[in-house]
């Protein structure tokens, strides 16, 4: 086969091929059905909704705060001297009751000012007697050389009967008692009594060290009770009431205390015993105070220090519900679907907000469903399908 043969044969090819393919297309555009323009539904949101029982409803207000001491005081000395006896409860952290020897400091120069004392009080009483003999004869000796005469006064005078010596001698004797109630006094301050059962949480003295009067020893705290400062705001106080604060009357408010210590959650019970003197200036707070007693009653205990958490049973909301924070929206609003499945908006009252919830106090019936979840562009009057959750 030539190359022109060729060339003609490869034409001729390729032509039956473009035919071919014409006629295929053809035949499939013939058979291809029109579709038809369809405008798709819009669906139907789902919403998860919360049933609505209205009951009583408490209020539980929220704090926290730190542990610190009902009483907290300085051991100082009234004496001075060397110190001769320290306990073994008088150390950092240590445990001691009321009336337990702390500290004694060295006696011997008091016992001298007793010994001291107590032989002028002796002195004075001997003196006082003689004087007092004195005064004695000196009015009979007036009586006798006076007697017989009308015209001379029958009473000694004040100078003759040592009236002025008498008071002198009885002034001294009761100076040098107090003087000896003094020396008493400052001996038993040699020894240093526990005024409470506590605890020590500072100490810097020690045996064989000379303290003076007035000089700071060691700091102790009471364990008999602790309080916990806890602020809050001003209108949080309408919900619970505070002694010498808010006008109910009766006892404080009772009040859960809880904390992580040594690995456990622990709580106690405490009360509202007052509020501080004085409003916080810069957070415009006002700072209650829970009393809990004998928080050292248990292992582990309410430790000075400690940072814990503060529930406060608050008053009761007679007929009221308590809905998810989330389900309230701008201007107390909540989405409310009827029984044919429609969205309404409806205006409620909050009374208090409480952690993620709110509790709502009016706006709202038995049997409505609030919706709790989010949804897009909402509009009053909208269709949704729902989904009934439990009561969280």
């Amino acid at each position: 086969m030539t190359a022109h043969r060729k060339r003609l044969f490869h034409i001729a090819v390729t032509c039956i091929f473009i035919t071919v393919g014409a006629g295929l297309m053809v035949t499939l555009t013939a058979s291809k059905s029109h579709l038809k323009k369809t405008k798709p539904s819009i669906p139907i949101p789902l919403a998860r909704v919360l049933r609505v029982e209205m009951e009583p409803q408490s209020i539980s207000i929220h704090g926290e705060g730190t542990v610190r001491p009902l009483r907290e005081i300085h051991l100082v000395p009234q004496v001075g001297g060397k110190v001769l006896y320290i306990s073994p409860a008088l150390v950092d952290g240590g445990e001691f009751k009321k009336g337990d020897i702390l500290l004694k400091i060295d006696p011997i120069d008091y016992e001298l000012a007793v010994t001291l004392a107590q032989a002028k009080v002796k002195d004075a009483e001997s003196k006082l007697s003689i004087t007092q003999e004195e005064a004695t004869v000196a009015k009979e000796e007036w009586r006798y050389h006076r007697a017989g005469n009308s015209h001379t006064q029958r009473e000694a005078p004040p100078l003759v009967a040592k009236e002025p010596q008498l008071a002198a001698a009885r002034a001294q004797l009761e100076a040098d008692r107090a003087n000896l109630q003094k020396a008493v006094l400052n001996l038993e301050r040699t020894v240093l009594k526990a005024p409470f059962d506590g605890r020590v949480s500072d100490k810097n003295v020690d045996v064989g060290q000379y303290v003076a009067p007035g000089q700071t020893l060691a700091t102790t705290y009471s364990t008999e009770a602790a309080e916990i400062s806890v602020p809050l705001e001003d209108k949080t106080l309408f919900w619970f009431n505070v002694p010498g604060f808010t006008p109910d009357d009766g006892p404080g408010a009772v009040a859960t205390v809880s904390a992580n210590i040594a690995g456990r959650q622990l709580s106690w019970s405490g009360r509202i015993v007052r509020t501080e003197g004085t409003l916080d200036e810069k957070t415009r707070m006002i700072r209650v105070i829970v009393r809990v007693d004998a928080p050292y009653a248990r292992k582990p205990p309410l430790v000075v220090g400690l940072f814990v958490t503060v529930e406060i049973n608050g008053h009761v909301v007679p007929d009221a519900v308590l809905i998810p924070r989330g389900a309230l929206h701008q201007d107390n609003i909540v989405w409310v679907v009827d029984g044919d499945g429609i969205l309404r908006f409806r205006q409620v009252e909050v009374a208090y907000h409480q952690g993620k919830g709110a509790i709502i106090s009016s706006g709202l019936n038995n049997g409505d469903m609030v919706v709790i979840s989010t949804l897009r562009a909402v509009t009053d009057g909208m269709r949704v399908r729902t989904a009934l959750v439990e009561e969280q």
